[in-house]
């Protein structure tokens, strides 16, 4: 690569788009990489200020902007992603899919940490939908050194940096606890929001039940909607610390591996996540306080798109939600983007 004149272009080779920009009318590429400038190019390229060019000699061991882009674009996506076309050093990943999007954090710190490139991306755990961007990849210099670049493939490692794990198909079951809703002295206006929350995603509910706070009834409900097919099963209220909430010791009583009893999010803090091992089978119980009932983003939607997505929660998963577990019930909610959760 080498600087030249702009008028003494002609006939050479350019190592770079050259971008034009006009106020409320365009921006985009005027020449893109490996144009041959001729004659009537010199006035367009000088009035987007460009006097002097970089054309392009290619030198052993140095990449140009847009091959050094192709090496983090390989290194990052998954096969539920694609790629934009390149535009001066840069490769936008797609989603293919709708699902969780996972995130190696180490591995995407490490590249960061080399210089010269950088890879920026939004939030993992989170859903993503068919055609969301998930990460912008860019190389800073116009060339780089190729054993930059391989030393950026060791520092990401043999996977790659993003995935999405696709959602499926689940069987769910619904246990309301409560005698006020078994006796019918109070409308169960819980499972109708469930339902609500579980349409966002391919669900069957294959049945409900109300056994009241009988805690020997609330564990036999759930082991027979587990013995009958269930994906997952959801027990609604009864999560607090008053005599009359049995669901926590209800669940307890299945035999399940309890990831946490607490959660610190607001609203949310009652949470029982736990997972059941029938066989090679793993069937998430869901211990759910009354707030998802009323508010409207709790952590039961930071949780629910990871299960149905088969995505393991772990308690220090849970108790990371503490910095950006508050939702600030904002008046026009925009979640998932938006801080809650993050």
């Amino acid at each position: 690569m080498r600087e030249i004149r702009t008028e003494d272009a002609v006939g050479h080779i350019l190592c770079h788009d050259i971008t034009q920009i006009i106020k409320d009318q365009k921006k985009g590429v005027l020449f893109k990489k490996g144009h041959i400038v001729r004659e009537e190019d010199i006035p367009a390229l000088l009035s987007v200020g460009k006097e002097h060019l970089y054309v392009w000699e290619k030198r052993e061991g140095i990449l140009h902007e847009n091959e050094a882009a192709e090496v983090l674009y390989r290194l990052s996506a998954d096969e539920h992603m694609h790629g934009s076309d390149i535009k001066e050093g840069k490769i936008e990943l797609i989603a293919d899919c709708d699902g969780v999007l996972k995130i190696r954090r180490d591995a995407l710190l490490a590249v960061n940490s080399l210089g010269e490139m950088m890879i920026a991306s939004r939030h993992g755990d989170f859903p993503i939908k068919k055609g969301d961007k998930i990460a912008g990849t860019r190389i800073i210099p116009l060339v780089i050194e190729k054993e930059k670049m391989d030393r950026a493939e060791q520092a990401a490692g043999s996977q790659p940096i993003f995935s999405i794990l696709p959602y499926h198909t689940k069987k769910v079951g619904i246990i309301t606890t409560g005698s006020e809703v078994q006796k019918g002295l109070i409308q169960d206006t819980f499972t109708p929001v469930l339902k609500e929350k579980l349409s966002e995603f391919s669900c069957e509910v294959m049945g409900q039940t109300m056994p009241g706070d009988d805690r020997h009834q609330i564990t036999s409900d759930i082991l027979r909607f587990i013995e009958d097919g269930a994906d997952m099963v959801i027990c609604s209220g009864g999560m607090s610390v008053d005599p009359d909430d049995r669901t926590p010791g209800a669940i307890k009583d299945t035999g399940t591996d309890i990831i946490t009893y607490g959660a610190p999010v607001l609203p949310g803090a009652m949470l029982l996540l736990s997972y059941y091992k029938k066989g090679e089978k793993t069937v998430p119980i869901l211990g759910l306080p009354g707030c998802v009932m009323y508010a409207r983003r709790t952590i039961f939607d930071l949780i629910l798109p990871r299960i149905m997505a088969d995505d393991p929660i772990h308690a220090e998963e849970i108790a990371s939600y503490g910095e950006g577990g508050l939702c600030l019930n904002c008046d026009t909610c925009t979640f998932p983007n938006c801080g809650f959760g993050k």
